[in-house]
């Protein structure tokens, strides 16, 4: 019988605070609040030779990477049909997001590229920034890569993406 593998890596030095606001169909949002969102990356894969194993550093050190850029951040959906930037330069973005004015400071927010800042687009590209990242998650014994945002104890959401398939 065929066997598969799972490295798991979730630690509490990988979380991150962002704030957002998640924004309904109908065109309201949830006010501006933040979490500490809690990340976990799950990579199935084949039987790997030792020369070919795969780094849990390697893998927490992207993981770092991200949790620096996202902590302490506004997130903001670049693609959510409500979001609309007046100005956005060095110092400040002024937009309005289901028709109500925000002023920050640009240093303090991420422009992701999603729809809406929801647990479910955050793991996407969460993943998304891993796969760019990491040159070993492109190995063929790679059969699929999970990432799971948890942003309270018990609640979250993820994404798995099927690898050379």
């Amino acid at each position: 019988m065929p066997e598969t593998y799972e490295l798991r890596i979730k630690k509490e030095a990988l979380k991150f605070a962002s704030s957002h606001m998640t924004v309904f169909p109908d065109g309201t949002k949830e006010a501006l609040h933040g979490h500490h969102y809690q990340p976990s990356v799950s990579i199935s894969l084949a039987p790997v030779a030792f020369e070919k194993m795969i780094s849990f550093s390697e893998v927490k050190t992207s993981m770092k990477k991200l949790a620096a850029l996202w902590d302490e951040k506004v997130l903001l959906a670049t693609e959510n049909p409500f979001f609309k930037i007046a100005d956005f330069n060095s110092k400040k973005i002024d937009f309005t997001l289901c028709g109500k004015h925000y002023v920050l400071p640009s240093d303090e927010v991420v422009m992701l590229k999603v729809d809406n800042i929801t647990c479910e687009n955050l793991a996407r590209a969460y993943f998304e920034f891993l796969e760019a990242d990491l040159e070993c998650l492109k190995r063929p014994e790679i059969k699929s890569i999970s990432v799971f945002i948890e942003e309270s104890p018990g609640q979250g959401a993820g994404y798995t993406r099927e690898m050379n398939a």
